[in-house]
């Protein structure tokens, strides 16, 4: 998964990638070349009391250390915008992705799962290719470039290398294959983390009031414990690394040292060829331990590789039709047949053969008991969901064969949980047309009855707006999201409760200002509350996800028992004649 990832991300980064090599060879063959130098000036300066020797030289390895020195700043320079470049387009790539998703997919995967793939995998993947481009690329030349060196030196000693780089080599390869497993279960504790946090910040006021803090802390402190007990069995196989590579680098030297001393005594061997070889055994095995932590890091980025491919992999499940529909004439119109549906791996369908149809101008309503599949039936009107079995038409055209942008459009859509983004309220209420003027967010505002505590906020329209409206009451964010839709004056309206949390004047006084505003439109309205719906043209009336009963309001009374419990359980019998 990492392979096909880094392939894919990688491409377009040719030159840049050709730029980096070329530095990093550059930078190798000037490190290598300075204990050659080095010897030079042992044998044939210091021993031949060669002074005039020695500064030529000496410059020669000044001139060889600053061009290393450059070579690697581009290197570095290079390779990190390569990194940086392929970390912003995977997010990006996510981003659209996620943003392509259902409602349903992004439930499969669960928010904050998503949330930790697109910021903290990411970072792994994008800190593995900064490592790979700056350190690892280097290692490999300079083992084969420092042992082809050290041979030109002495070749007999050579033999060290034959048991040192294997030796360490299977340290890192045992320790990443216990590590694999354990960063793929750190990435899952990470999910949860987030979970848990996300829940208890947005629900804080609900754990206050039934004052559940310790209990919280504890679910918080479990989850830590279980992210900190698989951080630290990983920290431990990763510490075991470098004591391990150093003791090797160290016996290494020691070796090379006992046995090139004995070379020297013998007259086989000069000093300075000793101590380029001691500088080019360093030098390799220090690349093997830069090789090995940079491969302790590989394990962590293709476990997050993989949960980023999946993300990539997966198709959703509201997918744009292959011909679309882009446009939609004629009157306004949406038409339920047959329609059933079921979430994946349901037992039971959430609806089954629901059938109606609502024309211009008409209010159709939805009524029933709590999970009788209302909000499911608003959702499929602007393919939020795919039916499972059925069609629903929209101006009489299956909604799976229209252009999904051209059909949003001709939906303005209140939802039952009303969300308001961070910013300003006429940022908000543009979302729904952001060539909107002032005037016409006044107007929205003015008929869903936002007006005044709009114009009593500091700001007006230009008014702060905190992530998901929390800064506003219950009612105000649902009367803004209702101003949002207005905005967008599109040829259908879905409420969907969207009246639940205003008093019964300002919900009189807002269906009064919706009428005329409705009038050549097709509103669909759910509500829990009997008095919403009463001058529906046409009420239908849902359980268990099937439809029991169609009509108006005085139709219901006489042939729905269902309704009939509805409406006694709200009004007294006078109320509701």
């Amino acid at each position: 998964m990492l392979r096909r990832l880094m392939r894919r991300f990688l491409t377009g980064h040719g030159r840049a990638l050709a730029l980096v090599m070329a530095f990093t060879v550059g930078q190798v063959v000037c490190q290598l070349l300075l204990p050659s130098l080095n010897a030079d000036i042992i044998n044939k300066g210091i021993l031949a009391g060669d002074s005039h020797y020695i500064w030529v030289k000496g410059a020669e390895m000044l001139v060889v250390t600053l061009i290393q020195a450059g070579l690697a700043v581009a290197a570095v320079y290079f390779a990190s915008r390569i990194a940086m470049a392929v970390g912003r387009d995977i997010r990006g790539a996510l981003f659209h992705r996620v943003t392509d998703f259902s409602a349903q997919d992004v439930a499969r995967f669960g928010a904050p799962s998503l949330i930790t793939r697109i910021t903290n995998d990411v970072s792994q993947v994008q800190i593995l290719t900064l490592m790979m481009g700056t350190l690892f690329l280097a290692a490999p030349i300079t083992i084969v470039v420092g042992i082809f060196m050290a041979a030109r030196e002495d070749v007999p000693l050579t033999a060290i290398f034959l048991v040192s780089v294997p030796l360490v080599v299977i340290v890192v390869g045992s320790a990443i294959a216990r590590m694999m497993p354990q960063f793929e279960v750190m990435q899952g504790r990470i999910d949860r983390i987030n979970e848990i946090l996300r829940e208890q910040i947005t629900g804080i006021r609900v754990v206050r009031a039934f004052v559940r803090e310790d209990r919280e802390a504890k679910r918080f402190g479990a989850a830590n414990a279980d992210l900190t007990a698989v951080s630290l069995a990983s920290g431990r196989v990763m510490v075991m690394i470098f004591p391990t590579v150093l003791i090797v680098v160290n016996v290494s030297s020691a070796a090379a040292v006992w046995i090139g001393g004995n070379r020297i005594a013998a007259g086989s061997m000069q000093v300075g060829a000793l101590v380029a070889f001691l500088s080019y055994l360093i030098q390799v095995l220090m690349s093997v331990v830069t090789a090995s932590f940079t491969a302790t890091m590989v394990p962590r980025a293709a476990v997050s590789a993989e949960r980023i491919e999946e993300v990539l992999g997966s198709e959703t499940s509201v997918r744009a039709p292959a011909d679309p529909v882009t446009a939609l004439p004629g009157p306004a119109s949406v038409e339920f047949r047959n329609v059933s549906f079921g979430y994946p791996g349901a037992e039971h369908a959430v609806l089954t053969d629901v059938s109606f149809t609502a024309a211009a101008g008409e209010l159709v309503a939805f009524i029933g008991s709590t999970g009788s599949g209302k909000t499911t039936l608003c959702n499929l009107v602007p393919r939020l969901f795919d039916v499972t079995g059925g069609s629903v038409l929209v101006n009489g055209v299956d909604v799976r064969t229209v252009d999904l942008e051209v059909l949003w459009s001709h939906v303005g859509y209140v939802p039952q949980k009303p969300f308001l983004f961070s910013g300003t309220v006429a940022s908000n209420l543009r979302h729904a047309d952001p060539d909107a003027t002032d005037d016409d967010l006044w107007r929205a505002l003015r008929i869903a009855q936002a007006e005044d505590f709009v114009r009593d906020m500091p700001d007006g329209l230009e008014s702060r707006i905190a992530q998901g409206g929390s800064n506003v009451s219950g009612g105000q964010r649902q009367r803004l999201a209702i101003a949002r839709a207005l905005v967008r004056r599109p040829s259908i309206y879905l409420f969907d409760d969207s009246f639940s949390a205003l008093d019964l004047a300002t919900d009189a006084r807002l269906r009064a200002a919706l009428a005329p505003e409705v009038a050549d439109a097709v509103t669909l309205v759910v509500a829990q509350r009997v008095s919403t719906i009463l001058r529906a043209d046409r009420i239908v009336v849902l359980d268990d996800g099937a439809v029991v009963g169609i009509g108006t309001h005085h139709e219901l009374m006489e042939t729905c028992p269902t309704y009939l419990e509805i409406v006694e359980s709200q009004l007294t019998r006078e109320e509701a004649a």
